[in-house]
C-alpha cells in the first residue's frame, strides 16, 4: 500500500484516503476537536464535529489520547481556506491509535530554548522530531546526493576504504586504538593513503564519503570524534590550483541546487540565505592573509605557522566584504603546519590550501609529493621512521601520477550553511570526550 504523506494531500482533495502520523497538538472544545496530526513532510488539521452522533467514539479516544501519540486515520481531505494550516483540513471516520505516548516527555520538543543542549541530546530522537531538524537533515541528505552526482556526472569512481588500519594516516597520538586478533590497530583518521594507492592504481579520479575518527580530547564547537567525512583525489594535474578549480566547481554545483530546491524553506525556518556562489572564491597566499589581518583589522595570531579561529573569521569577513563570497581559499601553508606527503615547490612553498566559509575552516587540501625518493626524505624530515611506512611507500615505487585532493567535514559544511553555532546540532547522533549515547 501506498504511503500518503502530508505533502501530497492536494492531490487528493474530495478522496477518502488513509493518512498516518504523529499528534502534534489536540484543541478539544466545547463544539468541536482540532487535531494537528504531523509526518515528516508537515501538518494538516483534522476536524471532528462533536454534534455528529457517528463521531461519539473518535470524540472519546481523542480525549484520551496524549500528544507524540501515533495514529492512522481514514478520512476525506477538503479544501478549506479558512484553515490556515495549509487551506485544507481532514474530516474522519476512523482514527486508530497505532502507539501511544507517555504524557510527560523528557523534553519540551516545540522549542529547543526550553531544555539544556546535553538534555536535548540525551534524548536525541525526540529533539529530531523538531522541523528545524527534520530540515536540516533532509538538506542534508539532499546536498549528499547533488555532491555525488556532480562526482558521478564528471567520471569520479565512488570507493570504500578500511576504517581498521595499522599505520595513522596523521598522528598517530590522535587515534582511537584497538587490538586486532593480538596485532595492534587504530581506528581510521582520514582514508588519505588509500585515496593515493588509487591514484597509484590507475583510478584517475576517486571520491569517498565516510567516516572516521580523532581522538582529540576537544570540547569545541567545531569538533567531533567521529565525523562523516567528503573525500576527494584526482590524478594528472598540473598544480594544486587544478585541486582548487575541481573543489570550487563541486561546492558551487552543490550550493546552487540546494540554495534552488531548499533555499525559501531554509529562510522561512532557519532565517538564513543560502549562500550565492556566483562569484569565483577569492585565493589568498597564507603570508599575504597574514598581513591583511594585521593591517585591516590590527589583528595578529599568536600561531605563526597556522590560523587560529578569530583568524579564520577575519579572512571570512574579508572575503564578504571584497569579493563578495562565503568562501576563501587560504594557500600555500608553512611546511611545518602540514604533513609529510604534501608537495613543496622547488623554493620549499607548500602547494596546499585550506577553504575557510563563514568563519570556519571546512577543507584542507593540496597536491600530494608523488615522487618516492623525494617523500621518503620528507618522512624522515618529518622525525618518522620510513619503515613504519613501507606499505604508503610502496605506492610510489612502481610509478605513480602527479595528484592532489581535499577533504571537507560534512557536519562543518552543515553547520555553516544553516549558520548553526555547535557541531553537535549539526551532527546526526553526536560523539565527542564525553558522550558515548545514545
Amino acid at each position: 500500500m501506498k504511503k500518503i504523506y502530508v505533502s501530497e494531500l492536494k492531490n487528493y482533495f474530495n478522496q477518502e484516503i488513509e493518512i498516518s502520523g504523529f499528534i502534534d497538538n489536540i484543541r478539544d472544545l466545547q463544539w468541536v476537536q482540532f487535531v494537528i496530526l504531523k509526518d515528516s513532510t508537515g501538518k494538516v488539521q483534522i476536524t471532528i464535529e462533536k454534534s455528529d452522533e457517528k463521531n461519539k467514539d473518535m470524540i472519546e479516544l481523542i480525549s484520551n489520547l496524549t500528544l507524540e501519540s501515533t495514529v492512522k486515520v481514514k478520512c476525506k481531505v477538503m479544501e478549506n481556506p479558512k484553515v490556515k494550516l495549509n487551506g485544507m483540513e481532514l474530516i474522519p471516520s476512523e482514527i486508530i491509535v497505532t502507539s501511544k505516548s507517555d504524557k510527560e516527555l523528557p523534553i519540551d520538543i516545540k522549542s529547543k530554548d526550553n531544555a539544556l543542549r546535553e538534555t536535548r541530546l540525551d534524548w536525541r530522537f525526540l529533539d529530531l522530531r523538531r522541523e528545524d531538524n527534520l530540515l536540516l537533515f533532509e538538506c542534508e541528505s539532499y546536498i549528499e546526493q547533488m555532491m555525488r552526482e556532480y562526482w558521478y556526472n564528471n567520471g569520479y569512481k565512488e570507493i570504500h576504504t578500511p576504517k581498521i588500519s595499522a599505520q595513522a594516516a596523521e598522528s598517530g597520538a590522535e587515534t582511537f586504538k584497538l587490538d586486532y586478533f593480538g596485532e595492534k590497530a587504530c581506528l581510521s583518521q582520514s582514508p588519505q593513503f588509500y585515496k593515493q594507492m588509487t591514484m597509484a592504481s590507475n583510478f584517475d579520479k576517486v571520491f569517498e564519503i565516510g567516516p572516521v575518527f580523532r581522538a582529540e580530547n576537544s570540547h569545541t564547537s567545531y569538533h567531533a570524534s567521529e565525523i562523516v567525512m567528503l573525500d576527494c583525489e584526482i590524478s594528472w594535474i598540473n598544480s594544486v590550483s587544478d585541486v582548487m578549480d575541481e573543489e570550487e566547481n563541486w561546492i558551487k554545483y552543490f550550493m546552487t541546487k540546494l540554495k534552488e530546491k531548499y533555499g525559501e524553506k531554509i529562510k522561512e525556518v532557519f532565517n538564513v540565505e543560502v549562500s550565492d556562489v556566483k562569484a569565483k572564491f577569492p585565493r589568498i597566499n597564507f603570508y599575504d592573509a597574514k598581513k591583511i589581518m594585521k593591517e585591516e583589522y590590527n589583528y595578529v595570531g599568536e600561531n605563526p605557522n597556522d590560523f587560529e579561529r578569530k583568524e579564520e573569521e577575519l579572512m571570512c569577513k574579508y572575503a564578504h566584504d571584497k569579493y563578495s563570497s562565503d568562501f576563501i581559499f587560504i594557500t600555500n601553508y608553512p611546511y611545518e603546519a602540514r604533513s609529510f606527503y604534501v608537495m613543496k615547490d622547488e623554493n620549499g612553498v607548500t602547494q596546499t590550501y585550506d577553504l575557510l566559509f563563514k568563519g570556519v575552516e571546512i577543507t584542507s587540501g593540496a597536491q600530494r609529493e608523488h615522487r618516492y625518493d623525494v617523500l621518503k626524505s620528507q618522512i624522515i624530515e618529518k622525525g618518522i621512521n620510513p619503515k613504519d611506512l613501507d606499505f604508503y611507500l610502496d605506492f610510489f615505487k612502481y610509478g605513480c601520477p602527479p595528484h592532489g585532493g581535499y577533504g571537507v567535514g560534512l557536519a562543518r559544511i552543515m553547520m555553516r550553511i544553516f549558520e548553526i553555532d555547535n557541531i553537535r546540532e549539526a551532527t546526526l547522533i553526536y560523539r565527542g570526550p564525553t558522550r558515548l549515547n545514545p
